[in-house]
């Protein structure tokens, strides 16, 4: 469903449907947005309709697995529209020099941003210096100016480890830290990871809140406690409910 379908659905009998989201407040999530695709079984049809709906709505990026970049850039062309890849997803069990491999294809196949899932055994195990090694790795192989998003899965860790994952992150040459992929059974991103990232990395690195995010009052919480760019399926519905509601007052 488009945004274009999804407002007109919302709003019927009160105004009449426009491409692009109406209100200020819709225009300024949509700018903070990643819409994602990521479902292993998805098709380059499906790629297209995500493309198609970014199309209308205008996001930040579209994300897509490495297999489906040069779809997604070719459709996106000329928009203005960010293409990102995930990178050793979902799981980050992946040797360096794959990573390092995956993300060199995924810009040269016309990427510019890259969400890598770290080595969460290596994290799990307080080995810092091999998660650190292989951020560096990718952030070598991808080059500038593409941006790194670093996935630190932040629902296995307590805050100490949060914030240690997130300070290997800005050693290595990251520009974001990011809370999850969403294919973890531990969850996705919550208010409280946010603030631990956000207070850890200040205003140097961007923060991207993913994973289990449904709702427009969930993605402004996220924001409110210090995302700075957001990955949603959703991203369709929650623009729609953001412009005919008011889901929260105040964001704390």
């Amino acid at each position: 469903m488009t945004l274009r379908t999804a407002r007109a659905r919302a709003t019927r009998g009160r105004r009449s449907p426009v491409t692009e989201p109406g209100t200020a407040r819709a225009r300024a999530l949509a700018a903070r947005i990643d819409h994602t695709l990521l479902r292993p079984e998805a098709t380059t049809d499906d790629i297209r309709r995500l493309c198609g709906e970014a199309r209308d709505f205008r996001p930040h990026a579209v994300c897509v697995g490495s297999s489906m970049v040069a779809v997604a850039a070719a459709e996106l062309a000329g928009t203005g529209i960010v293409v990102a890849s995930v990178i050793g997803f979902p799981t980050g069990a992946h040797r360096r020099d794959v990573k390092a491999s995956e993300a060199a294809a995924a810009v040269s196949d016309g990427a510019t941003e890259l969400d890598m899932v770290i080595d969460l055994g290596a994290a799990a195990a307080g080995d810092w210096t091999t998660v650190a090694r292989e951020i560096a790795a990718v952030r070598s192989a991808a080059g500038a100016p593409v941006t790194l998003k670093v996935i630190i899965e932040a629902g296995l860790w307590t805050d100490e480890d949060i914030a240690r994952a997130c300070r290997a992150a800005e050693e290595a040459g990251a520009d974001f830290v990011k809370t999850s992929t969403g294919f973890h059974p531990t969850g996705g991103a919550t208010v409280e990871d946010i603030r631990v990232m956000a207070a850890t990395v200040g205003p140097r690195l961007g923060v991207k809140a993913s994973g289990g995010i449904t709702t427009a009052e969930q993605a402004l919480r996220l924001l409110g406690a210090g995302a700075t760019r957001l990955g949603l399926s959703r991203s369709v519905a929650i623009l729609a409910e953001l412009e005919t509601g008011d889901p929260v007052r105040e964001i704390s």
